[in-house]
């Protein structure tokens, strides 16, 4: 009976001890380096890795050095470098201990109703900033609320906020961070120091973006990195990204102008002209044919209102009356696909305007 026992017992302990092998194996395995997005991998970790905002780094260069920093409001384009910039600064202020205690981000995925700003805000504002930097480095007795995008929060929400900035002004500082500036309330507005963050200038994209492509031993031609820099338009974190997925794709191989094409989703030339052509005919058959053709291939409609309006407006072949026509017609399309009509209808109803107008005159 114990032989029988024992049997299975010293059967059982084979697979346990393969587990524990294939357990801990695994778990040396998660000790590798995970691959991060080049986005958060390159995010400036101090305030002089920020590009081409000189006002907003002056200021924050100033309150490193010991002057107080008032209420801010940041606001500008997308991916321009809003909130890098205020978290490196913080990184700075308070030193990598203290930044988790010190600092408090909402972002717009957070829940930030007005009940979130009365008792989470007001009880972070509300506590004293103590504590000092294990470095030595002199830390500033306040604490700092970040708010990214502030414009989607609710009116009441922002109203709420004006009391305890003033209240708290003593221990914390808010940093409001927004694309619009218009959908901030204007006493909170009044109650910061507003700074604009302009799109990034191309020479300053093309650098960071040859830096990171050094940096991850990526082959691509100048040619493509100055076409990367036109589609992302002042976006450096769209460009990085779209870096990034091409290097993805081509696994190695040098980086082209046909491939950001590709990846950033932007309509052929060739394309348009077609397109463009199929007006001049006449022809509403072929120009439906050419529309469905557009669709079909998962081109989007928008992306294609953007580029034929930089193309008419820059082209001389037409009148000034056709221009006017053909961008009034192309606002009219942008309004409509934005509240969610049909693309195909739409693209339809642009293309017969800009046939109506190529036709008339000959």
């Amino acid at each position: 009976m114990q032989a029988f026992l024992k049997g299975p017992a010293s059967i059982s302990t084979k697979p346990v001890a393969a587990k524990e092998k294939s357990a801990a194996g695994s778990s040396g395995e998660g000790k590798r380096t995970r691959p991060i997005p080049w986005v958060e991998k390159y995010r400036p970790k101090n305030v002089d890795e920020v590009a081409f905002q000189d006002e907003v780094v002056a200021v924050l260069k100033k309150s490193l050095e010991g002057a107080d920093l008032p209420n801010l409001l940041f606001y500008g384009p997308p991916g321009t470098g809003k909130t890098s910039t205020i978290l490196a600064a913080a990184r700075e202020l308070f030193g990598p201990d203290l930044f988790r205690q010190r600092v408090l981000e909402l972002n717009a995925s957070d829940e930030r109703g007005i009940q979130v700003i009365r008792e989470k805000v007001k009880a972070f504002a509300q506590l004293t900033a103590s504590g000092s930097r294990s470095d030595g480095k002199m830390c500033p007795p306040f604490k700092i609320v970040i708010l990214d995008e502030a414009d989607s929060m609710t009116s009441a929400a922002q109203a709420a906020l004006r009391r305890t900035m003033e209240k708290e002004s003593k221990t914390t500082r808010f940093c409001l961070i927004c694309n619009y500036i218009s959908r901030i309330i204007e006493p909170l507005t009044s109650r910061c120091s507003k700074f604009r963050f302009k799109p990034l200038s191309d020479s300053i994209q093309q650098q960071r973006l040859l830096d990171v492509s050094e940096k991850e031993h990526v082959k691509i031609s100048n040619e493509a990195v100055s076409y990367l820099v036109k589609v992302s338009e002042g976006d450096l974190r769209k460009a990085i990204t779209f870096l990034q997925s091409a290097t993805r794709l081509m696994g190695g191989k040098e980086i082209t102008e046909k491939i950001i094409t590709e990846i950033a989703g932007v309509i052929p030339k060739e394309t348009i002209d077609e397109l463009l052509l199929g007006c001049q005919s006449g022809s509403f058959e072929k120009l439906e044919t050419l529309a469905k053709n557009l669709i079909n291939e998962g081109f989007a409609v928008a992306q294609l209102v953007n580029q034929l309006h930089d193309r008419v407006v820059e082209s001389e072949d037409y009148s000034d009356k056709q221009k006017s026509a053909i961008v009034e017609k192309l606002a009219e399309v942008d309004k409509c696909l934005a509240d969610g009509a049909d693309e195909f209808l739409q693209l339809m109803s642009l293309c017969a305007l800009v046939m109506q107008q190529l036709t008339q005159n000959t």
